[in-house]
């Protein structure tokens, strides 16, 4: 695929058997031209489709993860390449994404996210506030799968208004926070004869789930969907419980003393709560004190393991604790 063949396609976003299919138009332009050039002639339509990565480090080949795969470009990138990424993507006003750069990434049109690695910089009390000397960048990018949840939604609410306490475990890159894209999409539009669509707040602590930009969801997260970003979670549940009146609250990657706090608190409330934690069985899980915590006092209702996936199908099985 020729780079003015690609470019004259124009900026879209297309569903293909209900998965997004990403023009990356948006990311390369954040390349210098000779590395955009580079990456359309060494990939086809079809891995186009797959791409989920590029790897960008200073002295080093380029790399595309495509998918299980990899591509690793004949380019070694070079300091004036990283400098010149890094200010498209900061949109030339570093100073203005600071908080982003310490958090150790940033989050670009399109809702796709940029790891950045360098030299970092350092309060007394260990804060980072800062990254010199950028060394690396990866570009993730962001998919959204469409339905993929739907085989499982009959295991997440329990009648046509409510849902179960649930807890989902996958160990990492297992496409947890897809599904539960997924299911938070569905829980608040509804699903006709099934399930009445009900308020939902995601507190998006990274920006994963929804990956907002600039205020505005990338992904469709549902018509009934409040998200509060950047924000730690235990911050976030309480500060949505107050003033969006959630039924369900949502957060991936739950794991410490202030998340499980905060989870009691929003029970205790009588708001309902879907979130993710890594690992492959229970007893991973009850190997953390604070999640298992949660466990002891039967917080969740459902713990669903998710065991393996497909492009669109997740295996699955449900834990009786």
């Amino acid at each position: 695929m020729k780079f003015n063949e690609y470019i004259s396609k124009g900026n879209i976003l297309k569903i293909k058997g209900g998965i997004a299919i990403v023009n990356i138009d948006k990311i390369l332009r954040c390349f210098p031209k000779q590395i955009q050039e580079l990456i359309l002639n060494n990939i086809n339509s079809q891995e186009s489709e797959k791409l989920e990565e590029i790897r960008v480090r200073n002295n080093l080949p380029l790399i595309l993860k495509l998918g299980q795969g990899e591509k690793i470009l004949d380019y070694k990138i070079t300091t004036e390449d990283i400098d010149f990424i890094f200010q498209k993507i900061c949109e030339n006003s570093v100073y203005s994404y600071q908080k982003q750069i310490a958090n150790g990434f940033i989050t670009i049109p399109g809702g796709h996210r940029v790891g950045i690695v360098g030299s970092a910089v350092l309060e007394p009390n260990d804060k980072v506030i800062n990254l010199n000397y950028i060394s690396g960048l990866n570009f993730r990018i962001s998919r959204q799968i469409i339905g993929c949840s739907n085989q499982i939604m009959s295991e997440i609410y329990n009648n046509a208004e409510s849902i179960y306490n649930t807890l989902i475990i996958s160990k990492p890159g297992a496409g947890k926070t897809t599904l539960l894209r997924d299911i938070v999409r569905n829980i608040s539009n509804g699903i006709p004869g099934k399930f009445n669509g009900i308020n939902v707040a995601v507190i998006d602590e990274r920006g994963e789930i929804s990956a907002t930009y600039k205020g505005i969801m990338q992904n469709d997260l549902g018509i009934r969907t409040d998200v509060i970003n950047d924000i730690p979670k235990y911050l976030g549940m309480k500060m949505v419980i107050r003033s969006m009146a959630p039924k369900v609250l949502v957060a991936d990657e739950i794991g410490n003393s202030q998340d499980s706090e905060a989870i009691k608190y929003a029970i205790c409330c009588g708001v309902k709560g879907i979130f993710t934690a890594h690992g492959n069985s229970i007893q991973d899980i009850n190997k953390n004190p604070e999640l298992s915590d949660l466990l002891q006092n039967k917080i969740f209702e459902k713990i669903i393991i998710i065991k393996s996936r497909t492009e669109k199908n997740y295996k699955w099985e449900i834990v009786k604790y």
